[in-house]
């Protein structure tokens, strides 16, 4: 594996330290004026729920859904860990987090070790190195960015501001809540990211870009200010997802231990509080938020001198229960905690175009290069989506791979959704005809050869 690293362009880069700083003279060769700057832009615990995706009758969001007009959607993507670090970790190494170990949240300089173990450059350190410069600001690791990996930071701000806690829900093991809060989007981290970001793309830079803008919303605490909870559905009448109280009965006692987690709220705690209308219209307001954010950074690169030559992506790092399962969280291996939003559109390719094939996070490193014109890293473990990109409905023969905790998987095809848990116990759901996962089909003989032919996909379990 050493040997084919060093056939690519990238030796700069593979020290792994001072990559921002230090422009190999084989990297500098490599971008020209003519390569196309990449605007990278990350949401925190964003599902399916953009109008493009008709993932909730309610949802407004009128900036991501004019970028999908100008891409490529892709309908079907699947994160490899349904949990911020691990996840974040996997896209910017290009590997599945059970190739590198990682069952949880990892400091960024962690992964960036990680990634020196595994002999792979960290994605925005490829670019570093092929002459690129790199910027970044908010949520792109877990924290930020592996400190001295970048040219310029705008830094990575917490969560708040935040009132008193527990306005709505107590907990020293979660920041879950909701309220409208605080008065004005300028008080906000996010709407911070979107200026920092804004002022970059309205600056001369004498080479290509790398810029990550990484935004919080709609993480919990969903709070986002009094404008955007106005614009909803009063709370009463929002749409709510399906729940069936019956819905764990077929589900492994090994999946409980797994997913369920009692710092939480469960969706029988919010109907009988009345408060489940509140959460879902909460998330809604937040999203809403941060679709605008999105937007002023949109609208500033079309006004932008780069608008010609710049590839965008947009990705969400896993999706989030707002009540399915009896839930309201994250890590599982379901679809609602998996499913991401991505979007990608740039000079000279298609737009306006939706793929349907299931496609996943860790496609980002390889697409990235592929679009950018940058050398391949044959240790990615995912496949560049142009393919898709030129044929939205080209032959593709690439499962989405969930990793969760140690030796928990699922393995996601256009028909099935397969899940093996650490304890050997199964989940089998038909996507086509139970597209919500209700009923576990593991036992059913008449599905033995593809759930065989499933488990052949799942990865090795890499000890630690």
């Amino acid at each position: 594996m050493t040997f084919l690293l060093r056939l690519l362009p990238l030796l700069g880069c593979l020290v792994f330290t001072g990559c921002a700083q230090t422009e190999s003279d084989s990297g500098a060769e490599t971008a020209t004026a003519q390569s196309p700057n990449v605007l990278f832009i990350s949401i925190d615990d964003l599902n399916d729920w953009l109008g493009v995706l008709d993932g909730h009758p309610d949802v407004q969001t009128p900036n991501i859904d004019r970028l999908a007009r100008r891409g490529t959607l892709f309908a079907d993507t699947h994160c490899q860990f349904p949990l911020c670090g691990p996840s974040r970790a996997s896209i910017m190494t290009g590997l599945l987090p059970s190739t590198m170990g990682i069952t949880d949240h990892l400091k960024d300089e962690e992964v960036q070790a990680l990634a020196k173990k595994h002999e792979t450059p960290m994605l925005h350190e490829v670019f570093a190195g092929a002459g690129y410069k790199t910027m970044a600001v908010g949520k792109i690791f877990h924290t930020h960015v592996p400190e001295g990996t970048i040219d310029m930071s705008g830094g990575r701000e917490p969560f708040g501001p935040k009132p008193k806690p527990g306005y709505n829900w107590v907990s020293d093991k979660t920041s879950t809540d909701w309220q409208a809060w605080p008065a004005t989007n300028e008080e906000t981290a996010d709407y911070r990211t979107a200026q920092w970001a804004i002022e970059r793309l309205e600056e001369q830079h004498d080479r290509p870009f790398l810029l990550m803008a990484g935004f919080l919303r709609p993480h919990v605490p969903w709070f986002a200010p009094p404008e955007w909870f106005e614009m909803q559905k009063p709370a009463d009448e929002v749409q709510l997802p399906h729940y069936d109280p019956a819905d764990w009965d077929d589900v492994p006692e090994y999946a409980r231990s797994v997913a369920w987690e009692p710092q939480y709220p469960t969706t029988d705690w919010a109907i009988k509080e009345e408060q489940w209308g509140n959460i879902v219209q909460a998330y809604l307001a937040c999203i809403s938020f941060v679709d605008h954010q999105v937007g002023a950074v949109l609208d500033a690169l079309e006004a932008s001198p780069y608008a010609d030559n710049t590839i965008i992506i947009l990705w969400s790092d896993h999706g989030y229960h707002l009540g399915e399962k009896g839930i309201f969280k994250k890590v599982t291996l379901w679809d609602r905690s998996t499913r991401v939003p991505m979007i990608i559109a740039g000079p000279g390719l298609p737009e306006g175009q939706v793929t349907h094939r299931v496609t996943q996070l860790l496609d980002v490193y390889p697409t990235l290069l592929d679009l950018a014109g940058l050398p391949a890293n044959p240790v990615n473990e995912g496949h560049s989506l142009r393919p898709l990109i030129e044929n939205p409905t080209a032959d593709w023969n690439h499962p989405a791979i969930t990793n969760l905790r140690a030796a928990n998987h699922s393995v996601v095809t256009e028909a099935y959704r397969y899940i093996r848990y650490a304890d050997g116990s199964e989940e089998l759901y038909d996507r086509v005809l139970d597209p919500d996962e209700l009923t576990n089909i593991a036992a059913r003989s008449d599905v033995a050869v593809a759930k065989a032919e499933l488990a052949l996909r799942l990865p090795p379990d890499v000890e630690e």
